[in-house]
């Protein structure tokens, strides 16, 4: 079951009969039956990022991106330079996917550089003339680089990334690629990743990817898309609701919930082979799955003894055994970065909270939420830092963020129905769903609650993001 917004479908999708869950559901709020069946034939995981069609495109899209970081950096994209015509419009489009990566950070401010600024390229001279002519426009940073075919016709972009103000080469990448507008786009991804990390000491997260569900017409599709979007790929297609999704560590299988054989079963997906395999399907319901750092295990909720609670599984799904023996609901569990913990909602104060526990019995049991009745579905970032969830305040259900550390608490969002947390890999950045409007859109903000971003898209039935590793740049 999963405790969030009641506007929630995956809220209605984990629901079984017994009377603790009843208790959280009173506690929650008040829904309609009408309400409940329309978020339960609404259930889907994904992004607000796909048009009508799923096209490899998304068409419709608008991203509004609000406050900016503790401070911007002025940054100069110099355009790539070619001398290939037929590279041209893969160079432009490499410039404007880093301009759009960099904009959606809220903390650099791009620089124009016009005709009137002569061609650079990685191989153009570093001197104190060039990073002075630059700190007298404005720039705290330069990008050059080119862009050429090469003998076998791979697609090749070199760049340099300088820092004017303390006139300081800080190196480069060559990036190969296929010759085509996708593979140029993944290139671009790469080189915003470097940028980032080189000018703000952030690792990037751009060349990450995203998994959803959506909602067309009958069918729920799950989704593999760019961290924009874009290169948007079904993976799955079914007539019964797909919920749950999260990426294994090494980012080549998805574990999820689907309800094709008519009750929640636990599954995982190959994303290379198309190949699943059913990892719990057990009496009553099986949800929630979550991956422990090293892949080697799943932590799911299970009802086969009769109410929810947290069992561990090696990842094929031997070896099930019960984390914890307690009467009340425990459920949508999270690994620390260690592995050492399990982070998990529990109502056994009478409303959900977020506790913690270690996986070989050790210890106690320790409570990490006292502000609010309602606070749930943890999610650990993957440097340990920081844990996300949903809170509810003023009748708002928001996403609140917690420095494991200090136990500050940051609601980062503004609602009113936020749900499904899930962080960047650079553990910068938290994307949720968010229903407005009666509209459901994809949302991002930055931990200290400085930048957000909503994304919004002509298309319906679109939520929970669940937000991917960085791949090797091999594949």
């Amino acid at each position: 079951m999963l405790l969030v917004s009641p506007s929630s479908s995956s809220f209605f999708a984990r629901l079984v009969p017994n009377i603790a869950i009843v208790r959280l559901l009173r506690d929650v709020s008040r829904v309609s039956r009408h309400q409940a069946q329309a978020a339960c034939m609404g259930m889907g995981l994904g992004l607000a990022l796909l048009a009508a069609q799923l096209p490899a495109q998304a068409q419709g899209m608008r991203i509004d991106i609000t406050g900016v970081g503790d401070r911007q950096i002025p940054v100069a994209l110099a355009p790539l330079l070619t001398v290939d015509p037929q590279n041209r419009a893969l160079a432009d489009t490499v410039l404007e996917v880093v301009q759009a990566d960099l904009r959606r950070t809220g903390s650099f401010s791009l620089l124009p550089v016009g005709p009137q600024n002569p061609a650079l390229s990685e191989n153009t001279p570093v001197n104190a003339t060039l990073f002075g002519q630059w700190r007298a426009q404005g720039a705290n940073a330069l990008v050059v680089g080119s862009a050429t075919r090469t003998p076998d016709g791979q697609f090749e972009v070199r760049f340099r990334v300088l820092d004017t103000l303390k006139s300081d080469d800080l190196g480069g990448l060559v990036l190969t690629s296929k010759a085509s507008h996708l593979d140029a786009r993944k290139s671009a991804h790469r080189m915003a990743d470097y940028i980032l990390e080189k000018l703000s000491g952030e690792p990037g997260f751009f060349s990450s990817r995203l998994a959803y569900v959506r909602r067309q017409g009958s069918k729920h599709i799950l989704v593999i898309a760019d961290s924009d979007g874009e290169n948007a790929q079904p993976a799955l297609r079914s007539t019964q609701p797909i919920i749950s999704l999260a990426w294994s560590p090494t980012g080549d299988r998805l574990a999820y919930v689907s309800f094709e054989t008519g009750k929640p079963v636990v599954y995982v997906h190959e994303l290379a082979t198309g190949k699943r395999s059913v990892v719990a399907n057990y009496k009553g319901s099986n949800s929630a799955p979550a991956w422990s750092p090293d892949g080697r295990q799943l932590a799911m909720v299970l009802t086969r003894d009769g109410i929810s609670q947290i069992y561990l599984a090696n990842a094929d799904g031997s070896g099930l055994r019960r984390l914890l023996r307690s009467s009340a609901i425990n459920t949508e569990p999270s690994f620390s970065a260690d592995g050492q913990h399990v982070y998990f909602t529990s109502d056994q104060t009478g409303s959900p909270q977020i506790y913690r526990v270690r996986i070989d019995g050790s210890g106690r049991l320790e409570r990490l939420t006292f502000n609010g009745g309602f606070n749930a579905r943890p999610v650990v970032s993957p440097d340990g830092k920081t844990l996300a969830y949903v809170a509810r305040r003023d009748k708002k259900f928001l996403i609140a963020v917690m420095n494991l550390e200090t136990q500050e608490e940051r609601l980062v969002s503004s609602g009113p129905k936020d749900d499904s947390p899930s962080f960047a890999p650079n553990s910068r950045w938290v994307i949720f769903s968010s229903r407005v409007n009666d509209r459901d859109l994809l949302s991002a903000a930055s931990i200290d609650g400085r930048v957000r971003s909503r994304i919004s898209l002509d298309a319906a039935g679109i939520r929970n993001p669940a937000w991917g590793r960085i791949p090797d740049a091999k594949e």
